[in-house]
This record gives structure tokens, sequence and C-alpha cells, in this order.
């Protein structure tokens, strides 16, 4: 985002403050409604464009000519638009929000469709018309038109949600979540999901990914379609978050994703039909677990109570075989001793094709937490197929691994991409080798090598990185002891000889 507008997101954001939401979550709610409500203004605005150019009448208008005011004098639907309520006094413009905007936004969506269920239970909770003017002021000086402008703002915004969230949830870093993505390579035929969703960062960034590497999409109406509707899927266990994603999608272009209110490890929510191709996900670590109401069929995959052992299982639950799966894990589940953490980590090598373990540096999740965390990437074949698993120790990320995160020119992210990508068979060898996949001829003391299955098997499944990087010892050549102890000898005569002649010239000792 352009440094300049920091300043004026922060000033969006101190007025909440100072206007009484202290709640970090309800700010971004709140700004997250009303960047909603200017979002579909910008479209209204479009179609009557694109109407007048054509001389033909709006298809689908977004807000109707006439208005249901439940009793109350109608209201010019041309009321409800950002446009035209911006200029409006506080007082009106607070209730022109309050009673007619927000029971607007509450019944859009087409019946049934989980954005229609999100936004059925939006509240307006900014408690004075001064505020509101005074946030809508803000806003509207802040260029949005750009869509990667608006997506680097928003998640400016969401950086602020700064506190470790509770039963160990966490916001990813948007230069983490792209890493994912650019790993994957989303396809505009894939269906992706992200069963822990928060704020959608991670299908937000994967239509992104689409709309820059694959323009056909919109030349193909039934690809678009798709991209439209169910290439997108998200569950979270937070009615909030799940608003929040749904607008968050919906403010990056894509109309009608599936982002749904679901505990994802619930035995009544559990949903797993096999049909995803694509499982981008940073699911919570040590979260709290109601074994009595966790799905029957993940515990019979892997019994424990680690959410994040549960979370890889119902993964392999939704993938559809062939898909394949970028998630955040805990350096936990690398090297756990327990029955679970085995089991699952042989299943992932034997049962399917677990592809690359790539270490992150401790503080890349601050100053949420500081939890050591890996990324794996695996394929769904429920027939193996693991032959060398590619580990990476990544030792910086772009930005300085304390609490502050100041960017910096050290990053290995760069190098994770090309060296992984160097393994497609298209791509260009700068070193050939047999299999023509350079990473194979790498030295275990390099930054990144491969281990056969067969040694990680008969290291009981461990998949910590230090377990098979070898550290490189420089040689270094000592003095003889002789040497030394003679070198001493001859110093101390130098000092027992300056000290005597010191001794003398101050006449001590006569």
């Amino acid at each position: 985002m352009v440094a300049e507008l920091k300043p004026q997101v922060d000033k969006v954001w101190n007025a909440f403050w100072s206007g009484g939401i202290a709640n970090p979550l309800e700010v971004i709610e709140q700004i997250t409604y009303l960047l909603f409500i200017k979002r579909l203004d910008e479209l209204h605005t479009l179609a009557e464009r694109r109407g007048n150019t054509l001389g033909e009448p709006i298809e689908n208008p977004i807000f109707p000519e006439g208005l249901d005011d439940s009793g109350r004098r109608p209201r010019p639907y041309s009321d409800l638009r950002w446009s035209h309520f911006k200029h409006f006094a506080a007082a009106d413009m607070y209730e022109v929000v309050d009673q007619n905007v927000f029971p607007f936004i509450r019944q859009l969506g087409a019946a049934g469709s989980s954005f229609a269920t999100n936004m059925k239970d939006a509240r307006f909770t900014i408690p004075t018309p001064a505020l509101l003017s005074k946030v809508v002021d803000l806003l509207n000086d802040i260029p949005m038109q750009d869509r990667d402008t608006k997506g680097d703002i928003y998640e400016y915004m969401l950086g602020k949600l700064a506190t470790s969230g509770q039963n160990g949830q966490f916001r990813t870093s948007r230069h983490i979540i792209k890493l994912m993505v650019d790993l994957m390579q989303p396809t505009p035929t894939d269906r992706v999901i992200d069963p822990a969703a928060g704020t959608a960062g991670f299908l937000v960034e994967a239509g992104e990914y689409l709309r820059e590497h694959h323009p056909e999409i919109w030349a193909d109406a039934d690809l678009r379609n798709h991209f439209n509707g169910p290439a997108f899927t998200g569950f979270d266990s937070d009615a909030s978050m799940s608003r929040i994603g749904s607008m968050n999608m919906q403010l990056h272009g894509i109309d009608n994703p599936h982002i749904e209110r679901r505990d994802s490890l619930a035995e009544e929510h559990y949903v797993a039909d096999g049909s995803y191709s694509l499982v981008l996900a940073n699911p919570p670590f040590a979260g709290s677990l109601d074994y009595e109401t966790t799905a029957k069929d993940l515990l019979s995959i892997v019994k424990t109570k680690k959410t994040e052992l549960l979370f890889l299982a119902l993964m392999l639950r939704l993938l559809k075989n062939g898909g394949r799966a970028a998630v955040i894990v805990p350096d936990g589940v690398l090297f756990g001793s327990s029955t679970a953490h085995k089991a699952l980590r042989k299943m992932l090598v034997e049962e399917h094709k677990l592809d690359a373990v790539i270490k992150l540096p401790s503080g890349t999740f601050k100053p949420y937490t500081g939890v050591s965390t890996a990324i794996l990437l695996f394929t769904k074949t429920s027939s193996g197929g693991t032959d060398n698993v590619w580990f990476y120790d990544v030792q910086a990320d772009g930005f300085t691994l304390d609490d502050k995160r100041t960017p910096t020119e050290a990053n290995d992210l760069p190098d994770v991409l090309k060296r992984w990508h160097l393994r497609e068979a298209s791509a260009p060898s700068p070193e050939p080798v047999e299999g023509g996949w350079p990473e194979l001829a790498r030295p275990r003391t390099a930054q990144s090598f491969t281990v056969p299955k067969s040694e990680i098997a008969a290291q009981g499944y461990d998949l910590s990185l230090n377990r098979y990087k070898e550290v490189e010892h420089e040689e270094v050549e000592h003095r003889a002891p002789a040497d030394i102890i003679a070198d001493l000898q001859a110093l101390e005569v130098e000092i027992a000889d300056a000290t005597a002649a010191l001794a003398r010239m101050l006449g001590v000792g006569k």
C-alpha cells in the first residue's frame, strides 16, 4: 500500500476508538460494512454508465426503484447510496444508515445463499451521528477505485487485529498467504476451500492469483460462473469472521463465494465430501476442543484432542484424489511423539504424497505468537506416491523477526518459489541432474534439500528439518599447546622486566 495512505487509515481507526468503540473486531466489522456499502454504490454506478452507453435499462439493479419502509415514509432508493447520503447532515445520515441502509444490506443475497445467511445478522453499532459522519468523510477521502489498493488498505486494517486470537487463532500475514498460493498455482477449474477461513485471506489471494495468471476466465462463461460461485468455500466458527470474510470476498470482486459459519470439526457441521481440489489454510493450533461433539469420522482417522491434527485429517477428507494442500502447522506436528502424531505423519507419507516441508522462522507470526511453524505441501492420492520430500529452511521472510516486524532486504521467499517450481519438467534447469530437478543433487548442508521416503520411514516418520540437515563445521587449525605455553612464558618475562623497569623509575623498592 502507498505509504501516505496509512496515516489516513489510522485516522479512521482512531476515530472509532475516540468515538467509543474499543473492540478491534467490532471496529473492523463496522468499517467493512461501510466499505461494502460504498462498493455497492460503485457497482451500481458502473451498471448505470453501461446502461446509458447502450441505451438500455439497468439489468438487475442493486438499488431498487422503490423501497418498503415498514410503514414509514417511502425513501428514494438513491438515498441508500453512498454517493448520496455522504452529503447529508450528520443526523439525517445516521437515520438513513440505521433505518434504511442496514435493513437493506441484511436482505441482500440470493435466498438460502451463505452471503444472505451471514448478512441477516449485520448490526449497525456506531453510537453517534457525529462519529458516523466523521468516518464516512475519512473513508471517502481514501481512494478505493483500484482493486489492489483497496485490498492493501483492507489488509492494513485487518493487521490492526494485533492481539492473539482465541482458541489458537491468529491472522496469517499476507506475504505468507501469497507464498502458499504461488506455490500451489490455482487453476480456473479448482475448487478451493479453507476450513478455518477467518477473514478469507487465502481465498482472496487465490482469486487475485487467478485474475493475474488466467485472464481467459473472463472470456469463458462457464469459468466466469465457476469463479463467482463454487470456486471458493470457507468455513469459520465465528459469525463476525464469516460476515467479514463474505464482504472481503465481495470487496475483491468475487460475487457469490460460499463463506459459512461452521465449526469444521463438529459432528453436527461435519461435511467432507471429497469434492475439493485445493486446500489453503492456517488452522488454529492447540485450540479448545469438545471431544464429545467432534466428528466421529475424524476421530476414526486420528484419535486426538489436538485441533491441528484433526484439521489435517479433515483436509484429507475434503480433498478429492489428486487434490493438493498447503497448510501451516506448528512444529509439534512434525516431530510429536504421541500415537496420533506418528499415525498422521505416516498416513501422509505412506498413503498419500507428501511433497514438501517448508520450515518458517520462529518470528513469522509475531506479535500474535512466537510458535515455530512450517508449511506442509501434500497431495491426496489414497494410494501412496511419496518419493522424495523437499525441505527448505526459511531463515528470513522479508521482515524483522521481532514484534515490530518491519520490512528488511533479507528474504528467502522468492528463492523458495524459484527452487520449488524448477521441479516442473518444462522449467529450464541451470544445474541438470538425473531426474531433472536440481534439488535432488543438493547436499544436506544446503538451505534446501530432498530426503527419500525410505529414510523418513526409518526415522519413525519424523519430519523435522533438523533431523536430516547436516551442519557443516568450518575446520579451524589450532597451534600446538607447547608453542602456546612458550609464548605465555615469554610474555610473563616481558611483563616482569617492564614492571621492574617501572619500579626503578619510581624509586620503588630501593
